[in-house]
């Protein structure tokens, strides 16, 4: 039963829009406030009323034990009438329960068969018609000794002006709920239609905006409330929404230029093959067309893998790393195909990471160092703090400071490195970064002591301080191996 009661409400409230949801919900809490706090001042006026009477006879019916006292009950019976009060109705009692004095003729009997105990008040409500004024009374009773008797007192007060007082304010309550409720109503549907319509602006001014608009910004009101910060929202993500699509246009222009290359070259070698009947000639058009397919297979290949990095896509699951090996893996593969000097110091370090994410990185930047080296390459691991830092260091000429962080955009060549040939697609530098990026880490290109040309990576060390590799070709800490060293 539940179930579809909470099915049905949630139906209900996606129906409804926070328009009048809101109205419902302040109109709910003022009603029950209206009920709660309407029932407490009913309550609390009516007590108060009705300890008013009954404080007024015992009062009365102090009077008179004290006029008994000092007079006697002869005199004091006698001078009831006389002292009588117009709301309150005075009795003197003998211990039968006989009227020896009345404030009022028509008080000819007990108001009450109330006897409590010498000097203690009792009181009691009582609908009496016998008097002048009919009606709803407070009698209050007591008990007094005079002559060896036992005498009561009884004093009647009149309550129905209190209770009609009562009814009056009642009424007026129930009468005034509605109006409450629906002034609450209307001042709800005009002050949120009044937020929503802000709201209304921002989603108007949004719809208008697409691909060709994506410089336009909403107007945030400086109201510095929820509006305001939402206005303020939209518009960082309409700068991001820009920024993205700015590199989204110049990575597939980039990208385009790059892969026109490589298909015209592939297109004119393959228009010339097939017209020449020189097979030597053919097979210098063949070798080229090969070198260029390699070369596209290259960028595609470069292309993937940072549009699998953009998506956040997870290459394979993280693993523990051991990042000595695969320096020393790197060491190797360039001392047996380069005739660079190639050194390492490496200390035996393990990262909790993606291994492709950290391998392809170094090869890049391993690559990169080797290509634009003049004759030495130094590779370094060492563990600084909580971090893994892996310092790739080559004798050529080091990157301006300007070019430090452009260095990494994609399909950016240097000065130095506009051929083709040496500087690869431009993309090397951009995957190393975003792939150590992944990660967790960092890469930078940062001051050399002597001048070469180094770039740095750092990444987090696990929890426990960073488990260290005890592989098979794991190198001492501090470990450096000249040119030649271990070769594979």
């Amino acid at each position: 039963m539940r179930t579809p009661m909470r099915r049905r409400l949630q139906l209900l409230g996606a129906r409804t829009g926070v328009r009048v949801r809101s109205v419902l919900v302040a109109v709910v809490v003022v009603l029950v406030a209206l009920l709660l706090g309407g029932s407490a001042l009913v309550l609390a006026l009516w007590t108060s009323l009705e300890q008013s009477a009954e404080a007024t006879g015992v009062t009365r019916a102090a009077e008179v034990v004290s006029q008994v006292a000092a007079d006697g009950v002869p005199a004091t019976a006698a001078t009831l009438g006389e002292r009588g009060r117009t709301d309150a109705v005075t009795l003197l009692l003998d211990d039968r329960g006989t009227v020896v004095g009345s404030s009022r003729r028509s008080a000819t009997a007990a108001l009450s068969l109330e006897r409590p105990d010498v000097g203690a008040y009792s009181s009691v409500e009582r609908d009496i018609d016998t008097l002048d004024e009919g009606g709803e009374w407070k009698v209050v009773t007591t008990a007094l000794r005079s002559a060896d008797r036992t005498w009561f007192v009884q004093v009647a007060v009149p309550i129905r002006v209190q209770r009609d007082t009562v009814r009056t304010v009642t009424v007026l309550l129930l009468a005034a709920a509605p109006l409450l409720l629906a002034a609450v109503g209307v001042a709800v549907w005009v002050l949120v239609g009044r937020a929503l319509r802000s709201v209304d602006q921002i989603r108007a001014t949004v719809a208008e905006i697409d691909a060709r608009r994506l410089d336009a910004r909403l107007e945030v009101p400086p109201t510095r409330d929820e509006i305001a910060a939402l206005a303020g929202t939209m518009n960082a993500m309409l700068d991001r929404l820009q920024s993205s699509d700015t590199a989204q246009r110049t990575f597939v222009s980039d990208a385009s230029h790059e892969l026109r290359s490589p298909l015209a070259t592939l297109t004119t070698a393959g228009e010339l093959a097939a017209r020449t009947g020189d097979d030597e000639a053919r097979a210098r058009l063949l070798a080229t067309m090969n070198a260029e397919l390699g070369r596209l297979g290259a960028l595609v290949a470069d292309l993937m893998t940072l549009a699998r990095v953009d998506a956040h896509e997870t290459v394979t699951a993280p693993a523990d790393v051991d990042l000595d090996d695969l320096v020393d893996t790197e060491a190797r593969r360039l001392r047996t195909t380069t005739d660079l000097e190639v050194q390492s110091r490496v200390e035996a370090v393990r990262v909790s990471a993606e291994p492709a994410r950290v391998a392809q990185p170094l090869r890049n930047l391993v690559d990169n160092a080797a290509r634009h080296a003049a004759r030495t390459v130094v590779l370094t691991l060492v563990r600084e703090g909580r971090e893994a830092v892996v310092r790739i260091d080559n004798d050529g000429p080091p990157i301006d400071a300007a070019d430090r962080d452009r260095v990494f955009e994609r399909f950016v060549r240097l000065d130095a490195s506009r051929s083709r040939d040496a500087g690869g697609s431009g993309l090397g530098l951009a995957i190393a970064r975003a792939g150590i990026a992944s990660q967790g880490g960092r890469l930078a290109v940062v001051e050399h002591p002597e001048g070469w040309c180094r770039f740095e990576v750092r990444l987090p060390l696990p929890d426990a301080g960073g488990a260290v590799g005890d592989g098979p070709d794991a190198l001492g800490p501090g470990t450096l191996v000249p040119d030649g060293g271990g070769g594979a």
